[in-house]
């Protein structure tokens, strides 16, 4: 399936151009709550991790808010047999320092894909819902120059999927809804969103999955080297 007519690319960032590294794994979480007198098992920290999802999913008036963050730190703690007072304090700290991008990876597959993509004059955008410095995550990975516009959920005040952020983005970049695509991972906060607002979309899934109800007219990619082609 190709996507005609483009003059913009918007990405998701957690997850689709980054992944955390051994910092917010399950040693990591063990670390950091032992540092505030709270015990847990690292070998269930992928549970704690499906347990919490539905929180991320279920904000009604998707108002961003480091409480929704934190409230889903601390249900993985939970999970992973934590308990006590000082389980706030450690999911916290993790939030905070979740905006930091040395604990994070830049996947192979972002800098040739993006190279690629401003090769051909299209203007590249960032939507994030995290509270992570867009200027210092190019400048981390050694992204300036590919990127166009950056916005994220806690500077702009609205969080994926509310159309707010996508329109802001396609502000932005000066290309209308019809110009752009949405690249992520979330289903529901990157391509459902986007194509509220008459963006088309791409859904990432760079592990084996079950698919879903990915709507027919939406490629779904396991890399982004798949990417440039779908784009004429």
């Amino acid at each position: 399936m190709s996507i005609t007519a483009v003059k913009a690319v918007c990405f998701d960032v957690d997850f689709t151009l980054i992944y955390p590294g051994p910092t917010f794994q399950g040693e990591g979480y063990a670390r950091f709550c032992g540092r505030h007198g709270v015990t847990v098992d690292p070998a269930r920290f992928s549970d704690g991790v499906r347990a919490a999802s539905a929180i991320l999913d279920d904000v009604q008036d998707h108002i961003y808010s480091p409480d929704i963050f934190v409230r889903y730190t601390r249900r993985i703690i939970e999970a992973m047999g934590g308990t006590g007072e000082r389980i706030e304090a450690a999911a916290r700290e993790i939030y905070e320092e979740w905006a930091a991008c040395q604990h994070f990876i830049l996947y192979d597959d972002v800098t040739p894909a993006l190279r690629e993509l401003a090769a051909r004059g299209l203007r590249v955008g960032l939507i994030s819902n995290s509270h992570r410095c867009l200027a210092s995550f190019q400048q981390h990975f050694e992204l300036r120059g590919l990127v166009a516009a950056a916005i994220s959920s806690s500077e702009h005040g609205y969080l994926k999927p509310h159309p707010s952020i996508f329109e802001s983005a396609l502000k932005l970049l000066g290309v209308t809804a019809g110009e752009a695509v949405m690249v992520g991972d979330s289903l529901p906060h990157d391509v459902e969103g986007a194509r509220r607002v008459g963006m088309r979309a791409v859904l990432v899934q760079r592990a084996p999955q079950r698919p879903g109800d990915v709507p027919l007219d939406v490629p779904v990619i396991r890399d982004l080297s798949e990417l440039p082609p779908l784009l004429i």
